[in-house]
């Protein structure tokens, strides 16, 4: 009931901007082409860690057989796909179809278990139109930005953006190519590693306690409600030349940007303020963590996509350093928490989370009102921003290993004794 009064409200807020809210962008893409086929037909995949092998090879191709049908119609009435993707719809369709065989035809243990996995799938698209709207509801309501600020005080990290945006131009249209590809599909590398770890569902008629999803959905929710508290809109934006006449001035990659006197800028209303943190960053932090336990290949491809990302996001103006060592915070604090809920509540849980909490603050707070000392003194604040990234990197792989269950040791047999004659 909190999470459909949240998303009511939020649709509100929107319709008050003359934005669609989160629940009407879901509903009309029904029919119309969906903003991303990939998701949905993804949010299938992880719907269907529920069903038996035959019912997910029928749920596949009837997903398939919806979307051809939708092709043809708009073949016919020649409707081309101009935004958004020309497949998707058919897996909502077989999305809400479980959920209405869920409701008429299964009972008592099942019907629960088929809903579940309606809503896990449904969540996950439902998780992207909220961060849309929250995005949208931020370029709306912060007409000022922060950027000034975060870029002097990234000298400190020696304005990693400007590096390695260099970097990614003299790669070439494949560079770049190949990178947007792995960031654009992120909640796709998601739904992998999920689909690994809720692979045993369908045997064991339940969901594990703790999962990749509940971490990615927390983290959508979440992050853009520190957006609302600190926009900044990214260097391609601020200082470069995506940013037209709002931008300081068009110096992103090839110019190094002032390191004094930070202040407000005012920007448009429809770009978003969605750099601070970086979620991209923390959304690829828990695919690298959740992989861990997986097989060689799912860990490999994990810390792929994490370092693919961080290059995407620094590498395209989307980001600054501070916004991925906050983005890199951000995710472990989250996680820590939702794992000692599961858990239960203990001091050491109790004291991963706040000091990751505590060290994510400090980090904005510096970056605001401390921006131009850090520009000055970079080889002392530059230091103390790794060492206190490290620091909560260091708390939460020690903290979570005493978590986990350790081995039972084996019981040695006791040796038989040769009877005596």
């Amino acid at each position: 009931m909190v999470g459909l009064g949240f998303l009511v409200a939020l649709e509100i807020a929107a319709r008050h901007y003359g934005l669609p809210g989160p629940i009407a962008s879901q509903a009309r893409e029904v029919i119309v082409a969906p903003a991303s086929g990939f998701l949905l037909y993804g949010s299938m995949g992880l719907m269907m860690v529920v069903l038996t092998w035959r019912q997910r090879f029928i749920a596949i191709g009837t997903a398939i057989g919806i979307d051809l049908v939708f092709l043809l119609v708009r073949w016919v009435a020649d409707a081309p796909v101009t935004h958004g993707h020309p497949f998707g719809n058919g897996a909502l369709w077989v999305i809400l179809g479980c959920a209405v065989i869920a409701v008429t035809r299964r009972t008592g243990q099942e019907r629960l278990l088929l809903l579940k996995g309606v809503g896990l799938g449904l969540l996950l698209v439902t998780g992207r139109k909220t961060g849309d709207t929250w995005l949208l509801i931020t370029s709306k309501t912060r007409p000022l930005v922060l950027d000034q600020y975060v870029a002097t005080a990234d000298h400190a990290l020696g304005n990693p953006s400007w590096l390695v945006g260099r970097l990614v131009r003299s790669t070439g249209s494949f560079g770049e190519v190949f990178l947007n590809s792995v960031y654009t599909q992120l909640a796709v590398a998601a739904v992998v590693v999920a689909v690994y770890q809720l692979r045993k569902v369908a045997v064991e008629r339940r969901f594990p306690s703790h999962h990749l999803v509940r971490t990615f959905l927390t983290i959508g929710l979440l992050g853009p409600a520190i957006y609302m508290v600190f926009p900044v809109v990214g260097p391609v934006f601020a200082y470069g030349a995506d940013g037209g006449h709002w931008a300081v001035a068009n110096l992103w990659p090839d110019t190094m940007p002032p390191s004094s006197g930070p202040q407000h800028m005012p920007f448009d209303d429809f770009t978003p303020r969605n750099c601070m943190p970086s979620l991209h960053t923390a959304w690829a932090t828990t695919i690298f963590i959740h992989s861990r336990k997986g097989p060689r290949f799912l860990q490999f491809a994990g810390a792929f996509w994490l370092v693919a990302t961080l290059a995407a996001t620094l590498g395209f103006g989307y980001h600054y350093g501070i916004d991925i060592i906050t983005g890199v915070i951000f995710t472990l604090t989250i996680e820590a928490a939702l794992r000692s809920l599961e858990r239960g509540w203990d001091r050491s849980g109790t004291q991963l989370v706040a000091y990751g909490a505590t060290v994510f603050t400090a980090i904005l707070v510096a970056s605001r009102y401390l921006s131009t000392p850090m520009a000055t003194y970079p080889w002392l604040f530059g230091p103390l921003l790794v060492l206190a990234t490290g620091s909560v990197i260091y708390a939460y792989v020690r903290t979570t290993r005493q978590w986990d269950p350790k081995p039972a040791p084996a019981v040695r047999q006791p040796e038989l004794q040769p009877e005596l004659v």
